[in-house]
C-alpha cells in the first residue's frame, strides 16, 4: 500500500484549484526538506505525549528524533494540553467521547483511493472534532475553507457516523510557533454537500488528468511549479505589462499590478533554482554559466581557536542575552510568562501593504492622520 494517496488531502488545495496538476506531478521526485523532517519529528512527539497522557503504553521516540529540541518539546506539550482540554469539553455532549491519534481516514467515497492520516479525532454525540498539528513557521494556516481538514472530516464521518449522532464537525489547526489556533465549524449537511458538488467532480477530473490548468497561490508546493507553462504564462502577462505608456503609472494601474508581484517574484525564484539545479547536472543555458558564489571565512577548529586566544590572554567569547524565542524555549511558555511577562513588550510592526482580505486591522495613513487633526481643530 502506498504511503501517500495520489489525490492526497494535504495537496487538495492544489488539485482542487488545478485538477491536471496531479497527473503533471506524478512521478516527479519529492524534494527532501529539513523542515518537512522537523515537522514529522514533532508529529511523532505529539502523538507520543497525547497517547501517554491517555494512559497508553507507548515508546518514547525522542532518542531517534533528528530535530528534537526544547522548542519542539514545548510545542508538543502545548498541543497535548489542548487535545486533553478538547476531550474534556467533549464530555458535555456525551459521557464517553472517543479519541483517536494518527488515525487513518478514508474518504474514497468522493476521491478515488483517497485517504489520509488525522492527527487527532475526537468523536462525541453532536460534534465530531478534527485537530491538525502544524509545525511550520513560514505560512499561517487557517481552518476556514481548508480542504485538507474537510477531507479528513469526511473520512472521520465515514468511520464514526454510525456510532455517534453527529450533527456538526469542528476543524482546528493548531500551529503553536505562530500562536495560531484556528477553528472552523460546519454543519454535517454542508460538509456533505461540498463533498458531493465540489470535491467529487473535481477529484474525478484530477484523477484522469483532465480539467484546466490554473495558476495561483496553490502553486507554492507544486512539484512542477518551476516548469509549468500555465504558471509561466500567468506571470509573463505581468512581465509584459506596458510600463512605457504613459511614462508613469497611475493608482489604478498600480492597484492592478500589486496583487501579482509576490507571485511573479516567487515564480522567478523557482525558475532560477530549477535552472541552477539543471545547470549543475550538465544542462547548458545559452549566455549563462555556473560559478562559485561569495562565501565567508570560517574557523577550521573552534575549540582550538578558543584555547589559542585564551592562552594569549584574551577572552574569545561574547555574552549576549537570549532572544525571546530562545528564552521561551529554555523556560517553557508558562514559566516564561510567569517570570518575564511584565518585562516584555511588542513594538508596532513595520507598515506593510497587503490585500484588504488580510485579517489585520488597518493602521492610519498620513492622510488619515491629517484629516483626524483637521477634524479636531474644527471642533
Amino acid at each position: 500500500m502506498a504511503n501517500h494517496a495520489f489525490l492526497s488531502a494535504s495537496a487538495s488545495h492544489r488539485w482542487l484549484n488545478c485538477p491536471p496538476s496531479a497527473k503533471l506531478c506524478e512521478g516527479m521526485p519529492d524534494e527532501p526538506s529539513p523542515y518537512a523532517q522537523e515537522g514529522t519529528d514533532c508529529h511523532e512527539l505529539c502523538a507520543y505525549l497525547v497517547e501517554k497522557a491517555l494512559g497508553k503504553d507507548v515508546a518514547d521516540p525522542r532518542e531517534h528524533l533528528s530535530y528534537y529540541s526544547a522548542e519542539m518539546q514545548n510545542c508538543a506539550e502545548e498541543y497535548c494540553a489542548y487535545v486533553l482540554e478538547q476531550l474534556e469539553a467533549a464530555k458535555k455532549y456525551c459521557a464517553d467521547p472517543m479519541v483517536f491519534i494518527e488515525q487513518r481516514l478514508d474518504f474514497s467515497r468522493w476521491v478515488e483511493n483517497g485517504f489520509g492520516t488525522g492527527d487527532c479525532i475526537i468523536v462525541a454525540d453532536q460534534v465530531l472534532q478534527i485537530i491538525d498539528y502544524k509545525h511550520g513557521l513560514g505560512v499561517l494556516v487557517e481552518a476556514e475553507g481548508n480542504s485538507q481538514m474537510m477531507c479528513y472530516a469526511l473520512g472521520a464521518l465515514e468511520a464514526f457516523d454510525g456510532i455517534y449522532d453527529i450533527e456538526e464537525v469542528s476543524m482546528t489547526i493548531f500551529q503553536p510557533r505562530r500562536d495560531n489556533v484556528s477553528t472552523c465549524r460546519l454543519k454535517r449537511k454542508d460538509l456533505l454537500d461540498w463533498a458531493d458538488m465540489v470535491l467529487a467532480p473535481t477529484a474525478a477530473l484530477a484523477y484522469e488528468g483532465k480539467g484546466e490548468f490554473k495558476a495561483g497561490d496553490h502553486c507554492q508546493f507544486c512539484k512542477a511549479k518551476a516548469i509549468c507553462r500555465k504558471r509561466a504564462e500567468h506571470n509573463l502577462e505581468m512581465a509584459r505589462y506596458d510600463f512605457a505608456m504613459p511614462d508613469t503609472l497611475d493608482e489604478i494601474e498600480i492597484a492592478a499590478i500589486l496583487p501579482r508581484i509576490d507571485q511573479l517574484i516567487a515564480w522567478g525564484n523557482d525558475l532560477k533554482d530549477y535552472a541552477l539545479s539543471k545547470a549543475q547536472s550538465g544542462t547548458h543555458y545559452e549566455g549563462f554559466k555556473v560559478v562559485e558564489g561569495k562565501s565567508n571565512r570560517k574557523y577550521t577548529d573552534e575549540e582550538k581557536v578558543a584555547k589559542t586566544v585564551t592562552d594569549a590572554g584574551y577572552d574569545p567569547y561574547e555574552k549576549k542575552l537570549l532572544g525571546i524565542t530562545a528564552m521561551s524555549s529554555l523556560l517553557g511558555k508558562k514559566k516564561f510568562e510567569e517570570l518575564l511577562g511584565s518585562l516584555v513588550y511588542k513594538p508596532p510592526g513595520k507598515p506593510a501593504l497587503v490585500p484588504e482580505s488580510d485579517k489585520r486591522p488597518a493602521i492610519n495613513t498620513a492622510a488619515e492622520d491629517f484629516n483626524d487633526k483637521t477634524d479636531m481643530e474644527e471642533k
